[in-house]
């Protein structure tokens, strides 16, 4: 057991006594001090099994959801600590503050978290600058949005700034169109929305491709929400496009998880325990629906390794986590890896 992982269950206590979303700075900030001082070791011990996605080469399956690094502060941190893939973001075009405070809710009995963040960063820009000199050996994905006073006819305008801006510094960008914390946001989700928007983000890219002399993939995020004609209809959409991969799946609106719980009533995106029956059927739909050579990443309720082994079965190849951080530290990236080898 390394030094983080041994001090995690000492430190977690006190950050549960903080206010969330000042907790997560903190840690955050924690993370980035800790290994510009060296003390930062992966958690991962011997060799690990990289794998080829997208033609990407990932050191192994586990990434870091967007979300937890909106402004691309410690991507540095991240890999150090033995994930393959570190996803920051979500970013927009320009700065934006996001919802009002308090925005961010832990339920412990659930091992969840429910966030009405609204997509607060410091613009694409300053996550670009940033980038820019990272030389961590991790996958870097670069999660893309919408300004939120940004009409969903303009949208397309908006996801095309952030993707010219990212492309150079990223190894793959996310397009995600699935937050439930902008308002219309998952109106893109519309087959006709959708198949707009992905057929000007591959124009783009091509013209990317040729001037920068490499390929980077894109992949959509969906939400966990989706009933089942709007699945046929995005794996339509995605067949059809050839896209590159897809993220499956983001946080749920849905309450029924927690019903008569004190914080059921708070409006944002549940994420953590609750959403991983739901995100794994929705994760299988689609393995069941797309063409075979498009990959999805699996992403919704890992809050131990049995978690994510069951989402790699129902046919993800790759995984992310995010509240089963909050709830079990660094170690569930060790186990995670160890249940999956």
């Amino acid at each position: 057991m390394t030094l983080i992982e041994s001090f995690y269950p000492v430190l977690k206590p006190w950050l549960f006594r903080l206010d969330a979303e000042r907790a997560h700075t903190l840690t955050v900030k924690m993370m980035i001090i800790a290994h510009r001082l060296g003390m930062l070791r992966s958690v991962v011990s011997g060799p690990q099994q990289s794998r080829s996605v997208m033609g990407l080469t990932f050191p192994n399956v586990l990434g870091l959801a967007a979300g937890m690094d909106k402004s691309a502060s410690a991507v540095e941190a991240w890999g150090a600590l033995g994930l393959g893939a570190v996803e920051v973001g979500t970013l927009t075009p320009r700065p934006q503050p996001g919802n009002p405070k308090p925005r961010l809710f832990r339920l412990p009995e659930h091992e969840a978290l429910i966030n009405r963040m609204g997509f607060n960063n410091p613009g694409i820009q300053s996550a670009v600058a940033k980038l820019k000199h990272r030389r961590t050996k991790a996958v870097v994905g670069v999660n893309i949005g919408k300004n939120f006073d940004t009409p969903n006819e303009d949208a397309v305008k908006d996801y095309l700034i952030c993707l010219k801006a990212a492309y150079p510094v990223a190894d793959y960008i996310a397009v995600n169109i699935s937050s439930p914390n902008t308002k219309g946001l998952r109106d893109l989700q519309a087959e006709g929305a959708v198949r707009e928007l992905i057929s000007a983000l591959k124009k783009e890219q091509a013209i990317l491709k040729q001037e920068h002399g490499k390929q980077v993939p894109f992949l959509v995020k969906i939400a966990p929400d989706l009933n089942e004609m709007q699945i046929e209809a995005l794996a339509r959409v995605f067949n059809e496009q050839d896209i590159d991969g897809v993220i499956a799946t983001n946080t749920t609106i849905d309450r029924t998880a927690i019903t008569g719980h004190r914080l059921a009533n708070e409006t944002g995106g549940l994420s953590g325990a609750p959403v991983r029956e739901r995100s794994n059927l929705v994760l299988q739909a689609f393995r069941m629906l797309l063409k075979e050579q498009i990959p999805l990443i699996g992403v919704g309720g890992i809050v131990c390794g049995k978690d994510a082994v069951e989402k790699m079965k129902a046919g993800a190849a790759l995984v992310q986590v995010y509240s089963g951080l909050v709830y079990r530290g660094p170690g569930l990236v060790r186990e995670v890896l160890e249940a999956i080898k």
